[in-house]
């Protein structure tokens, strides 16, 4: 009994030891562990990222670390033939993955770019919203990405930021409030707890 203690002490350490580690390195979702990203997401649910979203037909929007498409392929059915989805991720793999899933659903408005979101391809005021789920404490430099995402999202667009408790590079709501105040953005609102929500914040119509 004292050995199966002993065992489970160590593997607990062991797991504490990793999520240290992660945090302290940011990093993507490798695409051979994609299975991560394709599983279910308690709280932060497709639903409650369309409530806080509210994604229009005719919008342009962009998805930074869309992962295998949990979320993107319903933002784009959403978005209609007029609008588009411009997805980014660091990982090639990832974007090819879901642009083939948006092609086998009959999506066309879906666009992949490969890059790095401390510096985004995109020209000023180009989109009319961006998300991004569980993706922003993967980045090492989380001011630079903010700044990225105010400057290519219009004046009066919105920014969307997934975050989930558990995970190894969750941002917390006070930071995550902070950060994005110092980019320039203003807090709207936030849908879902402390534990699991989108939290939604606004570039304002005079920037």
């Amino acid at each position: 009994m004292k050995r199966w203690g002993v065992a489970v002490v160590g593997f607990a350490a062991a797991l504490v030891a990793v999520a240290v580690w992660w945090r302290r390195h940011p990093s993507a979702c490798p695409y051979s562990q994609r299975f991560w990203v394709e599983a279910p997401h308690p709280l932060i649910t497709r639903a409650r990222l369309r409530e806080a979203l509210d994604p229009c037909a005719g919008e342009r929007l962009l998805e930074v670390g869309p992962g295998t498409g949990y979320y993107s392929l319903p933002v784009a059915e959403l978005l209609g033939p007029d609008g588009s989805l411009e997805i980014f991720d660091l990982q090639q793999e990832m974007l090819d993955y879901t642009v083939k899933a948006a092609r086998q659903r009959g999506l066309q408005n879906l666009v992949g770019t490969r890059g790095d979101a401390r510096s985004l391809p995109y020209p000023n005021d180009r989109f009319d919203g961006a998300f991004l789920v569980t993706t922003l404490g993967e980045i090492p430099d989380q001011d630079s990405a903010l700044r990225e995402l105010y400057r290519v999202i219009k004046p009066g667009g919105r920014l969307v930021v997934g975050e989930l408790f558990g995970d190894p590079h969750w941002v917390r709501p006070r930071v995550l409030e902070r950060r994005a105040h110092g980019a320039g953005f203003e807090a709207e609102r936030r849908v879902g707890n402390r534990v699991g929500s989108f939290s939604r914040f606004r570039k304002p119509e005079h920037a």
